[in-house]
């Protein structure tokens, strides 16, 4: 995805110019295969038709039909597993690609939506912990806890939330390549960070109230009345 695909952007993954003293980290976006696979169950999905197909070819064969037969009646369940990977891939690819991770040395920025961008901004200080998910290929994920009462929507954040933590929902990192290389710029921004804010009272209740990209706001916490 090139630049001018977001041209309102006037820095690639960010709402608006970081404030003086601000600097970019790191920036990265999930890897589309991971979240062809960890979301959207390609392998699963491909795999249940293959394994429709592979039943009908031994069921079609124990009915006395030829082989030729057996295989092309198996064949309508190998389309429909060469489809459905596509259409799952496409998606994947769409999701993977419209979204930009950014990590600052006072933030972290997550641009994400496909239909409707959207570009939450979640400051150290909101952050309870970032949790590490790593995988045996060195990729992973990670988990951004927020602190007090401070909440984003799961259906604003999915599929860049955790699993099944709806309430509170957890944003979260996903198909990270080099989540160790990741944790690590996050880990010592954030003690950075918090080393020269020095104590900090917590959040005042609200949620996280996510912008879109015209506003170029970013996203905030909204005190409830």
């Amino acid at each position: 995805m090139d630049h001018d695909d977001f041209e309102i952007e006037p820095v690639r993954g960010l709402p608006e110019t970081p404030p003086e003293g601000e600097r970019i980290l790191w920036q990265g976006s999930p890897d589309p295969w991971r979240i062809a696979t960890r979301v959207y169950a390609l392998k699963w999905v491909v795999g249940y038709f293959l394994i429709l197909g592979l039943w009908r070819f031994v069921d079609r064969m124990d009915l006395g039909h030829g082989f030729a037969a057996a295989g092309s009646s198996a064949l309508w369940f190998v389309g429909l597993a060469a489809i459905t990977g596509a259409i799952l891939y496409g998606l994947a690819w769409a999701t993977a690609k419209a979204a930009v991770y950014t990590i600052t040395n006072r933030r972290v920025a997550m641009r994400i939506g496909v239909a409707l961008t959207l570009t939450l901004n979640l400051p150290f200080q909101w952050i309870e912990s970032a949790d590490l998910r790593r995988r045996k290929d060195g990729s992973g994920d990670i988990a951004l806890r927020m602190k007090g009462s401070t909440k984003v929507s799961y259906l604003v954040l999915w599929p860049h939330a955790q699993p099944l933590k709806l309430n509170p929902a957890v944003p979260m990192l996903r198909g990270l390549k080099d989540a160790d290389g990741v944790s690590a710029i996050l880990r010592d921004a954030a003690k950075a960070r918090l080393a020269e804010l020095g104590p900090l009272p917590e959040p005042r209740r609200g949620h996280v109230d996510p912008q879109s990209q015209d506003d170029a706001t970013g996203a905030h916490p909204v005190p409830a009345e």
